[in-house]
């Protein structure tokens, strides 16, 4: 009898212990200790929370990896990932800034670091056999064929030496593309600034019009030109921030037969303009085939900028000196700074447009870019460029806040980090 009275006890013992288990873990989960909240680590603006010592791949571009959240952090060891004078893709327009005479070279030693994860490394080598027999296209303005330039120039630092090398340059109309023979992979830059059809479709001869006039439910034009790639990257922003345009029902061939009609900056132009080019992937691309990616919106830093021939004034303020790109010789760390060049307004159009297109089944990467890029003021050529007027360098400096150009990018430099997060996207699918 006494064992029984014993055995109930000590059953009845752990049932209380088992009681005040299960209540510790549920007042634990609900209301953590400070050292429990110090072991847990918000990973991306999407709230995505990771347990600390979590098995997580740091190079992987998952929801958990947000590459566009972190700082640039200076390294003199392993950048650049190449040089100026050793890409022979590099642009003579722009993106050259050491050959037209820049002096600080401290803007080609900065890292991207995300906050939580890391970026592969890029490996051109890598690439080229990921992507062996397919078709890489950027389709866009000078800031798609800047990065453009910049992917060729980080897979050539990967490549035997000029001599050697089975290479061939093709163009056609607005199409310009290089073919690695070996590899059978082609990658090229596609000029459709507004990506509908406009009067800016030259790729050679745009800068001097003044007005921009557009179809906004037109694509078909450049798009069947895109049909067969394999890797698309899109960008289009910067011609869309003209003060107006002239909207045009009709055809360019039939001016007479035309309706024109001039607005001025409004966001919905841009947003008939990308249903048109949302609608169009729809209906023509492979889904299974083809790969898309969106670039978000390059900042500008300036008071004052010749674009395409054409001052644009921005409005002097105590900014300006923040804002203007001459003379910068080191990024912006504060991470709560916004580039006022960018309207948050504008940069919402693609993103949601992109959302409804996944809704329907056709998936576009959005590469928000627009925030790490907006650190590196230091990053322009501003006055180091390439200019068709003979200006003498005093007169540039005297009148930098109107010969500098701070939209384009310095390579090496910053569309190199957009490669490589575009690298690890296509290193990962």
């Amino acid at each position: 009898m006494g064992i029984v009275k014993t055995w109930k006890n000590a059953v009845m013992c752990l049932q209380v212990a088992s009681f005040v288990l299960i209540a510790m873990v549920a007042i634990e989960t609900l209301y953590p200790t400070q050292d429990n909240y110090n072991n847990i680590v918000r990973v991306d603006n999407n709230h995505q929370l990771v347990q600390k010592g979590e098995n997580v791949d740091k190079s992987s571009p998952s929801p958990r990896c947000n590459f566009f959240s972190g700082k640039w952090v200076y390294d003199n060891v392993s950048y650049p990932l190449y040089k100026e004078g050793e890409c022979s893709f590099m642009g003579d327009q722009f993106t050259s800034c050491e050959k037209y005479g820049r002096k600080d070279f401290n803007y080609q030693n900065w890292r991207w670091q995300p906050h939580h994860c890391d970026i592969p490394r890029f490996n051109g080598i890598a690439l080229l056999e990921k992507i062996r027999g397919k078709k890489l296209v950027f389709v866009g303005d000078s800031l798609g064929r800047n990065q453009w330039e910049s992917m060729l120039c980080l897979i050539e630092s990967y490549l035997p030496p000029l001599k050697s090398r089975k290479l061939q340059l093709k163009s056609k109309g607005n199409l310009y593309k290089f073919h690695f023979i070996e590899y059978d992979v082609t990658i090229g830059f596609y000029w459709a600034p507004l990506l509908v059809e406009s009067n800016c479709d030259d790729p050679e001869h745009h800068r001097a019009i003044r007005t921009r006039i557009i179809r906004t439910e037109s694509i078909e034009k450049h798009g069947r030109h895109w049909l067969d790639a394999d890797i698309l990257v899109f960008d289009s922003f910067a011609w869309w921030t003209a003060p107006t345009m002239t909207i045009l029902w009709g055809s360019f061939d039939s001016p007479d037969a035309a309706i024109y009609k001039e607005v001025g900056m409004n966001l919905r132009r841009y947003e008939i303009a990308l249903n048109s080019w949302s609608e169009w992937l729809e209906i023509h691309i492979n889904r299974t085939k083809t790969k898309m990616f969106f670039m978000s919106h390059s900042p500008f830093h300036f008071g004052y900028i010749l674009i395409y021939s054409m001052i644009v004034n921005v409005r002097r303020d105590t900014r300006r000196k923040k804002n203007f790109c001459y003379n910068q010789t080191e990024p912006i760390f504060d991470e709560t700074y916004w580039p006022s060049s960018v309207m948050r307004s504008l940069i919402r159009i693609p993103e949601s447009i992109i959302e409804k297109l996944e809704q329907r089944g056709v998936k576009v990467e959005y590469m928000n870019i627009t925030q790490l890029s907006g650190y590196r003021k230091d990053g322009h050529p501003s006055i180091f460029r390439n200019f068709t007027l003979n200006i003498s360098l005093e007169e540039l400096i005297r009148d930098s806040h109107k010969y500098s150009d701070c939209m384009h990018w310095c390579l090496p430099g910053v569309p190199d980090v957009w490669n490589q997060i575009l690298y690890s996207y296509i290193m990962k699918s």
